[in-house]
């Protein structure tokens, strides 16, 4: 049913939820999926499809496509608009975060070319995956509530330290991140 399927607001996010999912056979996570647009039950919706490459699982994802598709930005890294993910919750945006954020080397100016650039995108990557994380402040309070961490992941990333769920915190992160994106 089409009402079931999960909203995926951009194939960058789409493709960010895939790389998160185990193979439900092995538990590998690499997987390299093919996407394809289909209709199911009339609605325009995306079908990612791959073989796990450890034990030969098939694997298919579909999610519904949104009523604007919004085009890859060719100078910064878009998840999607206003709305919060249906498919990652808050703890996962902000862990996905952290992640890349680590990948960055503290002083760029000796890498070459590529490699700033390469530094550049991820820094742009953890900056987008903060947006995201404040995508789930309801405009009334400051802190995000603790039953919009639904997975696992989530709820650890939550777990470990709920004080980095506020408006200012998330705002402090942002700002700082795209400062250093801006200084680069």
């Amino acid at each position: 049913m089409p009402e079931t399927l999960p909203l995926a607001r951009t194939n960058a996010e789409a493709r960010l939820y895939l790389t998160l999912q185990p193979c439900p056979t092995c538990g590998e996570s690499r997987c390299q999926f093919r996407s394809a647009v289909v209709t199911v039950d009339g609605i325009l919706a995306s079908r990612y499809t791959g073989v796990c490459p450890s034990c030969g699982t098939s694997r298919e994802y579909e999610f519904r496509l949104p009523d604007d598709i919004l085009p890859p930005p060719a100078d910064f890294v878009r998840f999607g608009l206003d709305n919060p993910s249906e498919l990652l919750d808050p703890g996962v945006w902000l862990w996905y975060s952290d992640n890349c954020v680590r990948q960055v080397p503290a002083a760029m100016d000796a890498l070459d070319p590529r490699a700033a650039h390469t530094a550049r995108h991820t820094l742009a990557t953890a900056l987008a995956a903060v947006e995201e994380t404040l995508k789930f402040l309801p405009p009334t309070t400051d802190r995000i509530p603790e039953a919009a961490f639904t997975s696992p992941k989530g709820r650890a990333t939550y777990n470990t330290e709920p004080g980095r769920f506020t408006r200012a915190r998330l705002e402090a992160l942002r700002d700082s991140y795209a400062a250093a994106l801006a200084g680069r």
